[in-house]
């Protein structure tokens, strides 16, 4: 399916905050991938693509994933907020016909991220966080941090997800806690290698 097609079906299928966040979320991804040097291709089409599942219902999430094959532990089933990410990446592929498994893999993990992230699943999990639309207190100095440093920047968007999740007492997914850890590892890596 041609992008300009894949964007008619989700401008029906999705409210206009959805569809106006699915692009600034693209255009965000191009820029950031275009600066870290991926694919800016792969990021433009997942972030038009990556909340393709977000407003379906938790049943219907539920059995695109299920049919699909996927293994997902009972949390994530149960979970609207997390399993429209590989409820949207198989869409993608069986919806969209976009076959590429970088892409369906930055669908897939933008919500919780996860240890060994790819850049392309760097750059959407970020995208995601920092569009233009979005509006919380740190957002702007996350999109400078973004312009600075990718995995500072998706340091700190980890660390404000889980002071959010902490703050209101909720579950914090497993993917999310060792994705963090994995990249504080990463990070100081890079920075002993410097030394």
């Amino acid at each position: 399916m041609e992008l300009k097609d894949i964007q008619k079906d989700l401008e029906k299928i999705l409210s206009p905050k959805r569809f106006r966040h699915s692009r600034g979320v693209a255009e965000t991804a191009r820029h950031l991938a275009e600066k870290y040097g991926a694919d800016s291709r792969k990021a433009y089409v997942a972030g038009w693509v990556h909340d393709c599942a977000k407003e379906l219902s938790l049943a219907d999430m539920q059995h695109i994933v299920k049919g699909a094959g996927l293994k997902a532990d009972s949390y994530l089933l149960s979970s609207r907020a997390l399993l429209h990410g590989p409820a949207g990446s198989i869409l993608a592929e069986t919806k969209y016909g976009i076959g590429d498994k970088e892409i369906q893999s930055a669908v897939y993990y933008h919500t919780t991220g996860r240890a060994d992230m790819t850049l392309l699943e760097k750059i959407i999990f970020l995208a995601d966080y920092i569009e233009p639309s979005r509006d919380f207190p740190g957002v702007d100095n996350l999109r400078k941090l973004s312009e600075i440093n990718l995995d500072e920047a998706l340091l700190a968007a980890y660390d404000s997800t889980i002071s959010h999740l902490l703050d209101q007492k909720a579950y914090i997914y497993d993917l999310t806690f060792i994705g963090r850890n994995d990249l504080v590892l990463k990070i100081k890596e890079k920075k002993n290698e410097k030394e």
